[in-house]
């Protein structure tokens, strides 16, 4: 049996791949909040940058 990537807890068939429903509210935050962002060397283009906040500001 897996367990649980925030905890290390044993899973739960209802929460699967976590062990309850607050650990799956933290994945979910983490996600969120960018916290499971890749780095990247790329550097962004700054009209792709531009039109994109501008689409935000839309919104």
């Amino acid at each position: 049996m897996a367990n649980c990537p925030i905890c290390k807890k044993t899973t739960v068939e209802t929460y699967r791949p976590f062990c309850s429903k607050r650990c799956a509210d933290i994945d979910l935050g983490k996600w969120m909040t960018g916290g499971y962002a890749l780095p990247s060397e790329d550097i962004p283009d700054e009209e792709e940058l531009d039109r994109a906040i501008q689409d935000l500001e839309k919104r």
